[in-house]
């Protein structure tokens, strides 16, 4: 597999959208938990869902994005 192949483009692509889209779900997961009074440990599991919610959606994007941009040659 070459260097800059499409491939390792878009798995770099949702690997930083993941890690992006994790630490944003986490830092919204943990305020939305302690504005709403959510208690015990049904605040750890909501920021977990939150967290991983958040990295899969934006991990999807920009891995799309990254394959849109594949294909283009400037």
């Amino acid at each position: 597999m070459a260097r800059d192949s499409c491939l390792s483009r878009v798995v770099a692509g949702v690997a930083v959208g993941g890690a992006v889209g994790g630490a944003v779900g986490a830092v919204y997961g943990t305020y939305e938990a302690v504005r709403c009074k959510i208690p015990g440990l049904l605040k750890i599991r909501y920021i977990g869902q939150t967290t991983v919610g958040s990295a899969a959606i934006f991990g999807l994007f920009l891995g799309c994005g990254s394959l849109i941009h594949c294909g283009k040659s400037y």
